[in-house]
């Protein structure tokens, strides 16, 4: 079990630092899942044991709960009619990203749903773990959303003189002086991570961990971050972990995977840039701006993005922050009723095929 680990997890580090030194949006997760699946697929036994799995899922909600800020906070309520309007294409991209994959690619209600989640990888990831959906068919659909959204959309702005590039604002170093406030804040988070799990929520972990951290970086409370180092550490291993799960897939599975993603992302950008438009007519806003607001990437790679291409922090983040919280609060509770459905009506895969397509 200790050999299988450290293959896995020596495996997740390479393919992180690569897309990371190349430059590829959520790099650390995107490049181990790659690698660890491309190895899952050739045979090799990757594993990473549960109880480390528990740890990941509470660093990493730590480390989104660190994106709300009482800057960000204040933002949501200067931009109500944007807000507004963000939330309502939100419901409508998950609507109609489930809507294609299960009526064109007959896909289970409980993948597609979560499939379609509009940017929140890591929590929809953890969900599709706990409830059995199928994490391949997830994985792929939300880290090839990813990287359309935060590579060609910067680059296409960029290209056209929308936006110019800009240097990235240095990032916060942990002094001895914030120890003290990163101790707190692990040993609350932890607290609601238990209890979360304890109500038997999706994705509880790292769901707790999120909102206390969340409440505590709102308030002002706390200014500490969980080290970034750390937090890659913990995204390499849950891309380990995802791609894990690639194990036993055909390549005209993989195909078929990639097909249905490719165009039920197409789906959700098409309406997502309806929303987009109507915002940039109605109030006069900047389109880059609007564009990263309102794009279902990562939030780490969007605000990223923000400060790369010198946009307004406080819009973009308000936004980002909003989806996330939306998505984070709505997710395990839409997902665990699809998943109490019926046997006949939400599932039809044949047993331990693990394909989200119906017979």
């Amino acid at each position: 079990m200790l050999r299988h680990l450290a293959e896995t997890l020596a495996l997740a580090t390479v393919g992180g630092a690569l897309f990371t030194l190349i430059g590829v949006p959520a790099g650390w997760m995107a490049g181990a899942i790659l690698t660890v699946g491309a190895a899952a697929l050739a045979g090799r036994p990757m594993l990473i044991p549960m109880p480390l799995l528990r740890v990941l899922f509470v660093v990493i909600g730590i480390s989104l709960g660190a994106v709300v800020t009482p800057e960000t906070l204040r933002g949501i309520a200067t931009y109500p009619g944007s807000i507004a309007t963000l939330i309502l294409a939100l419901v409508c991209v998950s609507l109609a990203g489930t809507a294609y994959l299960r009526l064109v690619h007959g896909w289970q209600p409980l993948t597609a749903f979560l499939a379609s989640a509009p940017g929140a990888m890591s929590q929809v990831l953890v969900a599709a773990a706990e409830l059995g959906a199928d994490v391949r068919g997830v994985a792929i659909v939300q880290s090839l959303r990813v990287v359309v959204v935060a590579v060609c959309f910067p680059a296409g702005m960029v290209v056209f003189g929308l936006a110019s590039e800009a240097l990235p604002r240095p990032s916060v170093a942990l002094t001895w002086a914030l120890v003290d406030e990163l101790a707190i804040m692990v040993a609350a988070s932890t607290v609601g991570a238990l209890v979360f799990q304890r109500l038997r929520l999706p994705g509880g972990m790292l769901f707790g961990a999120l909102i206390v951290s969340a409440a505590l970086h709102g308030s002002g409370l706390i200014e500490a971050a969980v080290p970034a180092w750390v937090a890659n550490a913990a995204m390499v291993a849950l891309g380990g972990v995802i791609g894990a799960r690639f194990a036993n897939t055909s390549l005209a599975l993989l195909s078929r995977y990639i097909v249905a993603a490719v165009a039920s992302i197409t789906v959700t950008l098409a309406i997502a840039g309806l929303f987009t438009a109507a915002i940039i007519a109605i109030y006069a806003l900047p389109v880059v701006d609007v564009t990263i607001a309102f794009a279902p990437g990562s939030v780490d790679a969007m605000m990223l993005l923000a400060i790369t291409l010198a946009l307004d922090p406080v819009y973009v983040g308000a936004h980002h922050v909003t989806r996330i919280l939306f998505v984070a609060f709505l997710t395990p509770i839409v997902a665990r009723r699809i998943a109490r459905a019926p046997a006949g009506v939400a599932r039809h895969e044949a047993p331990g095929s693990g394909a989200p397509f119906q017979d």
